[in-house]
């Protein structure tokens, strides 16, 4: 894991150093994250809200707040 923890530190050193701001970099975190999840639960909501540790309504909200498919 260090090598994870490494590769994280330089990213939030290299969005820093541009001006990225917190709630920027969050909010494409989090649509990158559940857009993977998504992808890997074959756009199946309840097993992506599973694996990504959220209630499925929550899930849908994100999802319609992003605007993001399903499916990938």
């Amino acid at each position: 894991m260090p090598l994870l923890h490494d590769q994280l530190d330089h990213l939030v050193d290299q969005m820093v150093t541009k001006g990225v701001r917190y709630e920027d970099a969050n909010r494409e975190f989090e649509k990158r994250f559940i857009t993977h999840v998504l992808s890997k639960a074959e756009g199946n909501l309840c097993k992506a809200a599973d694996l990504l540790g959220m209630h499925r309504n929550t899930l849908s909200r994100k999802i319609a707040e992003y605007r993001l498919r399903r499916s990938a």
